[in-house]
């Protein structure tokens, strides 16, 4: 007979461990309770439970389509106050995007999976894309208020504002780069995290020094 007889809730349990390699997690449990619905026949009064790190991301996961949302809407509305302008606000919150396009790809160049950490790390990026929109946008309204041409404006903003942006996504991406080599405990967690932040640094610089002037241009003059 069986050396010890685990029981959860007053219910007999047998617990059978699963290591997932070389593939996302969601999709591996997806995948086993198509075939183990398909192939196993449950006696009455069994019943299949799938817990352990699938079951802490899919509860992550939940929070975090009610936070996130949360989070956009209370960022749009600081924006407004601060800029006065609807077009303004939407106009910094584009820059997120700008963001994900490089975490994204750099997960996929990886091979790695959208998982908590990841997740995590798109959170992160969430903040400084809006940081950069703002120093950005605030700027380009200092110097048109100088009464500066305004496609003047956005060639003179862009430029002044090189330095800046790169200096502060470069200083954030070194600092990660340590977590990308880490092999140790916890490496599992550091290492989804650091590509997804470094990869979303890289796009959200670049895109946002050449794509939001232009859009400055374009839509963001017009205060509301």
């Amino acid at each position: 007979g069986p050396v010890k007889v685990d029981r959860e809730r007053g219910n007999r349990m047998v617990v059978v461990t699963v290591n997932v390699r070389e593939r996302d997690l969601v999709g591996f449990v997806e995948e086993a309770k198509k075939r183990v619905n398909a192939e196993v026949k449950l006696g009455e009064g069994y019943h299949l439970l799938w817990g352990g790190q699938f079951e802490n991301q899919q509860r992550a996961a939940q929070r975090l389509a009610i936070v996130v949302p949360i989070a956009l809407g209370l960022i749009f509305l600081l924006l407004y106050t601060t800029f006065n302008s609807v077009r303004q606000a939407v106009l910094i919150l584009s820059n997120i995007p700008f963001a994900m396009i490089g975490g994204v790809f750099a997960l996929w160049i990886s091979g790695e999976y959208l998982s908590v950490p990841a997740s995590v790390g798109f959170i992160a990026l969430l903040g400084i894309a809006v940081l950069n929109g703002v120093v950005m946008v605030s700027y380009f309204n200092q110097l048109a208020t100088g009464g500066m041409a305004l496609a003047q404006v956005v060639v003179e903003g862009a430029k002044r504002r090189l330095r800046p942006v790169l200096m502060t996504a470069s200083i954030a991406a070194f600092g990660l780069v340590p977590l990308l080599f880490a092999t140790g405990p916890g490496s599992e967690i550091q290492r989804p995290l650091a590509i997804v932040v470094i990869g979303g640094l890289v796009s959200s610089t670049i895109l946002t020094l050449i794509l939001l002037p232009m859009l400055y241009l374009r839509f963001g003059q017009h205060k509301e």
